[in-house]
């Protein structure tokens, strides 16, 4: 098990997230990485943990993961390019 799988399984055990309410710990693990991956790179890299809360809360309230997740992240790489982040303080 890897350091991040073992930090997954640490945390959910801790907010005590096991259980049928959770999806599979390595789908849920890329999804919210890609999704991290391109806010960063779309937005600004600060929007990666925060994007990736907001997504959380919705699925919480009962919002697919996978498509939220896609339309978000076809958001962020959709940017106009005057507002791509320039690689200065991102």
């Amino acid at each position: 098990m890897s350091t991040l799988e073992e930090w997954m399984t640490t945390v959910r055990a801790e907010l005590a997230l096991d259980g049928d309410g959770v999806a599979d710990l390595r789908v849920v693990q890329k999804v919210i990485l890609d999704l991290a991956r391109d806010a960063a790179h779309g937005v600004a890299r600060p929007a990666a943990p925060l994007t990736a809360y907001l997504v959380g809360v919705a699925v919480g309230q009962g919002a697919p993961l996978g498509e939220t997740a896609a339309r978000i992240a076809e958001l962020a790489l959709a940017r106009p390019a005057d507002q791509q982040p320039s690689g200065e303080g991102t």
